[in-house]
């Protein structure tokens, strides 16, 4: 019994029972429109009488075909020409035929026999006799008349139809030239019939087309039922044309099959598991009970909004687009097209959709995909623009589709203009404007952290960054330029900008409780570094807690767990190194062991908590140096980032040498633009105008317009930029290394 206990408790029992759970729900949810609408036939008879409501339209399909079929068959072979270069050489082979046995030295009836041979016409004792006895130019004259007759033949072309019908004596008789005398033509007759056959064949696929294209003109055989008028009465077997009009008056004609309730079952099992196979390998941050769970729920909730669609309304509808935009912003967008793409083909499946309604939404998909992927997630307004664009996209594609099928059959342009209609309904009103409403609805319901929460939690008008402005105005801004590298870097590298810059933000707001013994708010507060009067193990206590702090504070206002990660991670488990060392001096090096004087951990084990942890350190770093060159601020970089290697402070990350290298020069690029030379004009020149005061009483008695003090001011100032360009080049810049840790 424990045993039982034991696995029904165990999490393996749960994820099992979840799974058998959803894909049952999703399958009932698919199977029930024969529930929720009323059905009226058992059996293949009507159940009662069903009167129209209203004037439907429906379309004869069995006589539509039958009529297409006879039209098919009564369209006549399309024939095409074949090559006629082998009838063209049979004439010139019974040529030199005739003209070989003329000259062969035997009798007269042998030569007489042989060209008997050659020819089966009724009339060919007198073409034999002409043959034989004509002479050598009247012979050659006979056969070049025969060759044009056969041309003009050949061009007007023969059919095996001809040949059945004999027309074939006919057509040679027709292409004759005119100056042909009548003896002539019977015997150019006699010598083309032995060498003709038909040259025209039949394009096998050209008369396919034309059979189709004659299909498609048919118009669809349309029957109405009048409003009042009975469809079905009790009793009555139901025909495919009342099925169809009862669809269309809007009442559900499928009958409960149990064998297709289990097949739509296997195939929602089947997509279930292979959707947790693709989050377990290949997105594995939304492989977690809540990811799962969101998208579970907002998948059966699409499976019961289409089990409520009456049958015979546009598919075009269904919130598919508003699906797919949810979970791109609670998931991924590979992972929403995915799972929306599935999701879509198991419920076109279980709701008879049209291929073309199918192709509609993937292609749409497909632009979604595009469109969601290039979001900043800086405003929520940022989804009108996507539905936008979506939108368009939905109109050309079902533009396109409808486009044409309108060439190949018959559509009322009434339909085209509602599904039009629908699809930007859908792709804007539902997918944009709704969306905006519902989306913070969906985010405190399962108590998800979306890009656009995120992106709000860095407004300083937050509570505790308005404190951290107000009480740490060193830490705020230390904050801010450490979450603007971290954005930056993030980009670079392909993790995620928005929770580096917003994690960032409040990495340091443990600070918040004791402000003053952190280095940089302690010229705001005007005190001396209160750290000179502690001991260098109740200094490490101080700045060590500061994640602790910040952690407690994070609680109470009630930031997301994932800010969390920030709090305690950039620091990971690394030394401070700064009262470390104090320690030694003080304590000696044999009672003090290293790692009393190491934070808590634990060490970062994202991509954006390892960002920070070096963002945090360099952005320390180099300012504490004094003017910094550019060379320096890479030496600061590279020393840190290889401290933190060495250190194991990395470990736990997935981030690769690579994301490191393009983490040092994104820093690079940035504290340089931060840390450029200034050139101190006002300065310099104050100093030189001090030593040079104008005497009043020589501005009495003198008269010193102002175009005199601009001349002067101007020269002033260029002996002054003169002389710093001069100490500039000369200068080499050299800055002070020793520099404490971030306290």
């Amino acid at each position: 019994m424990t045993k039982i206990l034991d696995f029904i408790s165990s999490k393996k029992f749960r994820n099992v029972f979840c799974f058998i759970l959803f894909t049952v729900l999703m399958a009932i949810t698919l199977s029930s429109q024969n529930y929720f609408f009323q059905k009226v036939i058992e059996n293949g008879i009507s159940k009662r009488d069903i009167v129209a409501q209203k004037d439907i339209k429906v379309i004869d399909t069995k006589k539509t075909e039958l009529h297409r079929k006879e039209v098919a068959q009564n369209v006549e072979p399309i024939l095409t020409q074949a090559e006629d270069e082998f009838i063209t050489s049979n004439l010139e082979t019974l040529k030199n035929s005739v003209i070989k046995i003329r000259s062969k030295d035997a009798p007269e009836s042998v030569k007489r026999d042989e060209l008997k041979v050659l020819f089966d016409e009724h009339n060919k004792q007198g073409l034999v006799d002409f043959l034989l006895k004509a002479g050598e130019s009247d012979l050659h004259l006979l056969f070049e008349k025969a060759q044009v007759t056969l041309a003009s033949v050949l061009n007007t072309g023969i059919s095996t139809k001809d040949f059945e019908n004999n027309n074939v004596n006919l057509i040679i008789q027709k292409n004759i030239p005119n100056n042909v005398p009548r003896y002539q033509g019977t015997l150019i007759s006699g010598i083309l019939n032995q060498v003709i056959v038909p040259n025209l064949v039949v394009d096998e696929f050209a008369t396919e087309i034309a059979k189709k294209n004659a299909q498609n003109a048919v118009k669809p055989y349309e029957v109405v039922f009048k409003k009042g008028q009975k469809i079905v009465f009790d009793g009555e077997p139901v025909t495919k044309l009342k099925r169809d009009a009862l669809r269309e008056a809007g009442y559900n004609v499928l009958e409960v099959n149990w064998g297709g309730i289990l097949g739509i079952y296997v195939l929602v099992a089947f997509f279930t598991f292979v959707f947790l196979q693709y989050e377990r390998n290949f997105e594995k941050q939304y492989y977690n009970a809540k990811s799962i769970t969101i998208v579970g729920v907002l998948t059966l909730l699409l499976a019961f909004i289409s089990a409520l669609m009456p049958t015979g309304f546009s598919a075009y509808i269904m919130p598919i687009p508003a699906y797919m935009v949810l979970l791109s912003i609670f998931t991924s967008p590979r992972t929403a097209f995915f799972v929306s793409t599935a999701v879509l083909g198991v419920i076109a499946i279980g709701m008879h959709w049209n291929l073309e309604v199918i192709a509609s939404f993937l292609l749409l998909n497909t632009v979604i995909m595009t469109a969601i992927s290039k979001l900043k997630y800086s405003k929520r307004s940022d989804i009108l623009v996507v539905s936008s664009k979506i939108t368009l996209a939905g109109i050309l594609i079902v533009g396109c589709i409808y486009f044409l099928e309108k060439y190949m059959m018959d559509i009322d342009n009434v339909l085209i203009f509602q599904d039009v209609l629908y699809i930007v309904i859908n792709c804007f009103v539902i997918s944009g404007v709704f969306m905006l409403g519902i989306l913070p609805i969906v985010e405190n319901v399962f108590r998800v952290l979306t890009p656009y929460g995120l992106a709000e939690l860095a407004d300083h008008n937050q509570e505790l960054l308005k404190r951290l402005m107000q009480e740490a105005p060193g830490t705020f801004n230390h904050s801010l330029t450490v979450s603007h590298m971290c954005e930056t870097a993030a980009e670079a590298i392909g993790a995620n900008p928005v929770l580096a810059r917003v994690g960032a933000m409040y990495h340091d707001i443990g600070k918040l409780l004791r402000p003053m013994f952190f280095v940089e708010n302690q010229s705001f507060y005007g005190i001396e570094n209160p750290h000179n009067s502690c001991t260098p193990r109740f200094s490490k206590m101080l700045i060590t807690a500061h994640p602790k702090d910040g952690l407690e504070l994070a609680k109470d206002a009630h930031l997301p767990q994932v800010i969390h990660n920030f709090i305690l991670q950039h620091h990971g488990t690394s030394l401070v190194s700064y009262f470390y060392n104090e320690a030694l001096k003080e304590e000696g090096e044999e009672n003090v062991n290293e790692e009393q004087f190491r934070y808590p951990g634990p060490k970062p084990n994202m991509k954006e908590t390892a960002i920070l942890m070096i963002a945090d350190a360099v952005e320390s770093a180099v300012r504490a140096a004094k003017n910094p060159s550019n060379e320096e601020i890479d030496a600061i970089i590279n020393k840190i980032i290889k401290e933190r290697l060495n250190d194991g402070q990395l470990s736990d990350s997935p981030i690769t040498f690579k994301d490191l290298k393009v983490i040092g020069e994104t820093f690079s690029r940035m504290l340089r633009g931060m840390h450029h030379k200034r050139i101190k004009y006002h300065n310099d020149l104050v100093q030189e105008l001090d030593k040079n005061i104008i005497n009043h009483d020589a501005i009495n008695k003198s008269v010193i317009t102002p175009q005199t003090l601009d001349a002067d001011l101007n020269a002033k100032v260029q002996e002054l930029e003169n002389k710093k360009n001069e100490t500039l080049s000369k200068s080499v810049g050299t800055s002070d290394e020793n520099h404490t840790a971030d306290m």
